[in-house]
């Protein structure tokens, strides 16, 4: 193959949609559970995430809650994975062999904030969110019905592999997804660049700035201790009393089971099986949707 400015356009648009096609067949699971925010700029600050407010009768003016009470900052990281062709390689038209190479940068690009907002959530245990705590603790600060601040838990404590039921069902969600710049591939192919003329390589690779955070911790309960019936009722009957400040009903509706490959067999037990063993009617049949994945493990 004549190596010029055309073949290497050519060339550059076989590799990105092999790249793109990997990416769409790849599953990922991260949209399930976080809220994807687009940021403009190096970090973006979420004041409002802890202070909205429930509804009230409106009698005499309007009661103005105030957005910024907590500070919760997620500053966006760069983030990249890079691969070179050797020149000779598109002279000797030998494109196929480098082609795997591709698929997998897409597949892990769209793998990627699998890894970071799942990593993130496992970490949660010892991790602060916007209140100061840890996102799953046992000494979350609330304002009850009379002024008093409370401590209210997310977690049930335990040692062994964790798992973690959540709430998906709103538009914000127990965590964040923060995009400055998506996945872009791009290419480093001028015959003038230092590099190209010095190594004899052609550049390729993917770029992002993006981060994963915490959203409310209202909306997942984190648990180590063992995934049975009657630890997963208890998780499910604290999660729905969850009350806001002021002691308003959050109407908390768990429907998202996370847990890693070690918990998949009783997970499935637990949200697949319409009877038990014995015959008896499961009555947490279907009662969430269940992702397995090793981010956790």
């Amino acid at each position: 193959m004549l190596v010029n400015a055309q073949s290497l356009e050519l060339t550059y648009k076989g590799f990105q949609n092999v790249f793109n096609t990997a990416r769409e067949s790849t599953p990922s699971f991260f949209e399930k559970v976080a809220m994807t925010i687009s940021s403009g700029a190096a970090d973006e600050t979420y004041g409002w995430i802890a202070s909205i407010p429930g509804m009230r009768e409106w009698i005499g003016q309007r009661q103005i809650k105030n957005l910024t009470a907590a500070k919760y900052t997620i500053a966006n990281k760069l983030f990249e994975s890079t691969v070179s062709v050797k020149r000779t390689s598109i002279e000797d038209d030998r494109l196929g062999v480098y082609k795997p190479a591709f698929a997998e940068l897409g597949s892990l690009s769209q793998r990627h904030p699998d890894t970071m907002v799942f990593s993130l959530m496992k970490s949660g245990f010892n991790t602060n969110c916007y209140d100061g705590q840890f996102f799953f603790d046992t000494d979350h600060p609330v304002v009850d019905a009379d002024g008093n601040t409370v401590q209210v838990a997310n977690t049930d404590g335990g040692a062994g592999a964790s798992w973690f039921l959540l709430d998906t069902s709103r538009a914000v969600r127990p965590m964040i997804w923060q995009e400055r710049l998506p996945y872009e591939f791009q290419q480093l192919t001028q015959t003038d660049n230092q590099y190209v003329f010095l190594h004899d390589e052609y550049v390729y690779g993917v770029r992002a700035r993006v981060n994963a955070g915490f959203g409310l911790w209202q909306l997942a309960w984190g648990s180590k201790q063992t995934l049975n019936p009657a630890n997963y009722a208890v998780a499910r009957a604290a999660m729905q009393n969850m009350r806001g400040d002021g002691g308003r009903i959050l109407g908390v509706m768990p429907n998202v089971l996370v847990v890693p490959p070690s918990l998949e067999t009783e997970a499935r037990t637990l949200l697949k099986a319409a009877t038990s063993a014995t015959g008896a009617s499961n009555p947490w049949f279907e009662s969430a949707d269940l992702i397995v994945t090793p981010y956790i493990a």
